[in-house]
């Protein structure tokens, strides 16, 4: 598809429609223009503000953070010496083993009820 597009002042330019919409693009979406062997190329471009995403220090008290922090230096340090389990070859492997860990620490389905109430 091609079609003539004249430059206006400040180097300014409208995209015809059936382009923008061959492109899907519209008004506020940003494209990248290229020189690629004498002619120019636009691509379509994302890019994501990040300062506009809730972080997790805003989510969650100081109290909160000192906890969850200790519990990732424990976990990092478990890692650290080789206490962690798997890798498991399958999910059935996996489930077993929670099974079992479970089985030994006691756990045991709860009674299923005949009627519900």
């Amino acid at each position: 598809m091609t079609t003539i597009v004249k430059i206006h002042r400040k180097g300014q330019m409208t995209l015809p429609s059936r382009l923008r919409a061959a492109l899907g693009v519209g008004e506020g979406d940003l494209v990248e223009a290229t020189v690629k062997d004498g002619k120019i190329v636009l691509t379509p471009t994302l890019i994501i503000d990040r300062s506009k995403f809730p972080t997790a220090d805003d989510e969650y008290t100081p109290a909160q953070r000192k906890v969850i922090d200790a519990q990732l230096a424990k976990a990092k340090e478990d890692v650290k010496n080789g206490r962690l389990h798997g890798p498991f070859e399958t999910h059935e492997e996996l489930m077993e083993f929670l099974h079992n860990k479970a089985r030994r620490a006691g756990w045991r389905k709860p009674k299923k009820r005949s009627k519900p109430r």
